[in-house]
């Protein structure tokens, strides 16, 4: 099964099964993870807002118009800032790191 790892808020990290299909924000509630995702998926908010780890970006889809909008009400905005609603699990994102920004 494809892994991920989140490093929450307290920079603590949180290996977890990632099963394909999924996005990250399914995953994090399937394990815990502190990330709200108030709109369930359905890219209203910016509540899933995680940021990607650089080395990660380049393997990612780019992000629609929508997302981008959305990330415009993100707090903490940064380069790699993604949703976790839109990134799905696939075979090459096996081991992708995301990080849960400070909240404020």
């Amino acid at each position: 099964m494809p892994k991920m790892t989140f490093v929450e808020r307290d920079g603590g990290q949180r290996e977890v099964d990632a099963p394909l299909g999924l996005s990250v924000l399914e995953i994090a509630h399937r394990h815990g993870v502190d990330l709200e995702g108030a709109c369930e998926g359905s890219l209203a908010c910016a509540t899933c807002h995680v940021v990607v780890d650089p080395a990660w970006t380049g393997k990612l889809a780019d992000a629609t118009e929508d997302e981008e909008d959305m990330l415009d009400l993100a707090f903490g905005l940064e380069k790699t800032s993604r949703l976790g609603c839109q990134i799905v699990m696939t075979e090459t994102l096996d081991g992708l790191v995301v990080r849960l920004p400070r909240t404020g």
